[in-house]
């Protein structure tokens, strides 16, 4: 039986919204599962993937702004594998301490991930927005904020047009 101090809340804005990669890539199984927001930070997509223009998601921290997304209440041993597969050990993530607000305002103190290696002038690939929009249509989030995901310019994947000037099929 897990006890109260063994269990802790993480807030997911970016692929782990999806429950394919969250439960299935991430191999974790969430105790409870809440759509919250986290004031005072936005969500960028700044953080380099490959050699062209793709991004990941990231937080940066801005009065006024709102990232909506999942509270997953989840073990501490949980935790630990998120940071290995965030690559906290390796400064790709830094866990950051965070206030969470319900959809009654209720709070709920969590943890998420911010990167200090950011880059301006990068954008979300369609196959990685394509996980956050999955993710936001699965648990309900704010259909504006959904809007405003979609509105997001799509980085040229080089992967795919290596593909394509290769012959080979994707």
């Amino acid at each position: 039986m897990r006890t109260l101090d063994a269990v802790l809340w993480y807030f997911a804005y970016g692929s782990n919204l999806d429950p394919a990669v969250f439960e299935g890539r991430r191999r974790i199984r969430a105790l409870e599962v809440c759509c919250v927001r986290l004031e005072g930070w936005q969500l960028v997509f700044d953080l380099p993937v490959g050699p062209g223009e793709r991004a990941v998601a990231n937080l940066r921290a801005e009065p006024g702004a709102t990232v909506h997304g999942v509270a997953y209440r989840i073990s501490r041993q949980d935790g630990r594998h998120l940071d290995r597969t965030e690559g906290v050990h390796r400064g790709y993530y830094k866990r950051v301490t965070v206030e969470l607000l319900g959809t009654r305002s209720e709070s709920l103190e969590g943890f998420t991930y911010a990167s200090p290696h950011g880059r301006a002038g990068r954008k979300p690939s369609r196959r990685y927005l394509e996980l956050l929009l999955r993710g936001a249509a699965h648990h309900g989030l704010p259909a504006d904020y959904v809007r405003w995901l979609e509105g997001h310019e799509l980085a040229v994947d080089e992967r795919e047009v290596r593909l394509r000037h290769s012959g080979r099929p994707g």
